[in-house]
């Protein structure tokens, strides 16, 4: 991930904080989500000359990608506590 990209993602959830604050993201269906999050990414691919749909793209595959390295070092934390983790819960 970019510097640029990371503060892409960064705007978008400091954002997504602020707008969905109230809401259970398992229970609000993921447009109206969206749509939430409609002006911070408008106002992102106006700066950076992208579409909406690549603004919005780009920010799934950085919120994959976050979550992936996350989990990635949720998985490290917990391998280094030693043999108390039982290992079969994290493959």
């Amino acid at each position: 991930m970019t510097p640029e990209q990371r503060e892409i993602l960064e705007r978008i959830s400091a954002y997504a904080e602020t707008t969905l604050a109230d809401i259970d993201p398992q229970k609000v269906q993921v447009s109206y989500q969206l749509e939430k999050l409609k002006p911070i990414m408008e106002e992102i691919a106006k700066e950076k000359n992208m579409t909406l749909e690549e603004v919005f793209i780009l920010y799934m595959d950085l919120s994959s990608e976050a979550a992936v390295l996350s989990n990635e070092k949720l998985k490290a934390d917990l391998a280094d506590l030693g043999d108390g983790v039982n290992p079969i819960l994290f493959k």
